[in-house]
């Protein structure tokens, strides 16, 4: 099976390998994407399943392909991508792990986004910092930093002493981490400044010839709330000085000024066109009651458009666990899409954790007719618009509520094979009820929220407990 190219230009011809299951369909969901800019060929590589293709078997039964460019294999294919390109000298990439996602992954001249750049900085709070040891501190800094953070944000408390905040920024530096120190107290930020931080928050136009002794790039702030003027008299002074600044018109809680704030900042960009801006978003992430992955993505969609370039995270609120995970990649879905000139959609699934784009790997047609051909005890479990499908050689059942499945299931005396079939139903049940999508014997995605324990993709899984139980009796 082949599919011909957009005549306009010198195609990529890409050649799919997969196993006799999914073949109609693959070639169904091809044939279907019309002209495209690259053409195409799927090899049926003799498994019935395809992801339990290995590189012997595709080494002896695959033809080396004549023309290629790349060669696709499942998602879920586990063998070693760099032996097999250099064995058959054409790449071999991994695709997406249902055949659904393929016209995402296709999508972009038939290569996935880059999502290596972005052109935002976060600072990350410590916002206990004056509690915590520096051994916790560097431990904090070094997890934030992981997540995406750029700068470490010193968060100083209101009538708490900081006697080791000179220690502490030493001693972060000293591990090769930019840090910020934030406080309301003049004494504070001059301490930070004295052990040589590299940010200030926050200076307005009466502190900040303190910035003019230190090399530390000061976050200049109104020095009353809303005052555009102020900033701007301080911004002035900045620029006097000849010193590097970065401008805060400072974003409100909602029924707290919120709009209002909104149109600060857009009215800074109008006035200072080229200065730097920087946003906390804390405001809004952390006084919300709204998942936190939603609220960051507009804010960095705003920071996108108005081509604000730092935001300063915090997380106090439980619900905010993710939240410099969650700027990370927001900035970077930002920047490919306005690189793009494009919606930021079709990018990466990541901040949409509780529901999916196209949460059915599989149409009900594609089901029933996967269902029609098993041969086998094993039970299939997949999810469609209907409800909760579980079929095998003896039946295909549906349902909504995993629990009116489990009588018809025949596994009451198989407690390793019930145990294994109640927790994949109720998976199954939570993907369906919530509009997620669903994958036999994968672990759910909540995108940034909960990140999946990395797979090594190089080896076949190893058995499951269902299996396993079985081996030892």
């Amino acid at each position: 099976m082949a599919g011909a190219p957009n005549s306009k230009a010198m195609a990529e011809r890409l050649v799919f390998l997969t196993g006799h299951l999914a073949k109609a369909r693959l070639d169904r969901l091809l044939s279907s994407l019309g002209e495209t800019e690259f053409s195409w060929e799927i090899v049926d590589i003799g498994v019935k399943v395809a992801a339990l293709m290995t590189e012997d078997i595709v080494r002896r039964r695959l033809a080396p392909p004549q023309g290629a460019d790349r060669v696709i294999l499942p998602g879920r294919y586990r063998g070693d991508l760099e032996s097999l390109s250099a064995h058959f000298g054409i790449p071999f990439v991994r695709g997406p792990d249902e055949i659904a996602d393929l016209p995402a992954f296709l999508g972009r001249a038939g290569a996935p986004p880059d999502l290596s750049r972005h052109d935002m900085r976060i600072f990350a709070e410590i916002v206990d910092a004056p509690m915590l040891p520096l051994d916790a501190l560097v431990a904090r800094a070094k997890t934030l930093a992981r997540a995406g953070a750029d700068v470490i944000d010193l968060g100083c408390l209101p009538e708490t002493p900081f006697p080791q905040l000179a220690e502490a920024v030493g001693v972060l530096r000293g591990e090769g981490f930019s840090v910020s120190v934030d406080s309301a107290n003049y004494e504070e930020l001059r301490a930070g400044a004295a052990a040589g931080a590299d940010y200030l928050l926050s200076l307005d136009e009466n502190t900040l010839p303190l910035a003019f002794d230190h090399p530390c790039i000061p976050i200049l702030i109104p020095s009353s709330p809303g005052d555009l003027d102020s900033l701007g008299r301080a911004i002035d002074a900045a620029v006097g000085a000849g010193i590097a600044f970065i401008a805060d018109p400072v974003l409100d809680p909602i029924h707290f000024g919120f709009t209002a704030s909104l149109g600060r900042f857009i009215e800074a960009r109008r006035r200072w066109p080229d200065i730097e801006l920087l946003m906390g978003t804390g405001n809004l992430t952390e006084l919300t009651d709204a998942d936190s992955s939603g609220v960051t993505a507009v804010l960095a969609g705003i920071c996108s458009e108005l081509g604000v370039r730092n935001v300063l995270t915090v997380h106090v609120s439980p619900h905010t666990v993710r939240t410099v995970e969650e700027h990370d990649l927001a900035r970077r879905i930002l920047f490919a899409a306005r690189n793009d000139g494009a919606l930021p959609r079709g990018y990466h699934p990541g901040l949409l954790q509780v529901h999916d784009r196209k949460p059915f790997a599989a149409s009900l047609e594609d089901i029933e007719a996967l269902a029609a051909e098993v041969r086998d005890a094993n039970f299939r479990i997949m999810t469609a618009e209907d409800g909760i499908h579980i079929f095998n050689k003896a039946g295909h059942a549906v349902a909504a509520d995993a629990f009116a499945l489990f009588a018809d299931l025949g596994v009451e005396r198989d407690g390793a094979h019930a145990f294994y079939l109640g927790a994949e139903l109720m998976k199954a049940e939570i993907a369906w009820r919530l509009g997620k999508r669903y994958a036999q014997d994968e672990p759910l995605d909540w995108g940034v929220a909960a990140p999946a324990p990395e797979a090594d993709r190089t080896r076949l899984a190893e058995a499951g407990h269902t299996l396993k139980a079985r081996k030892s009796e």
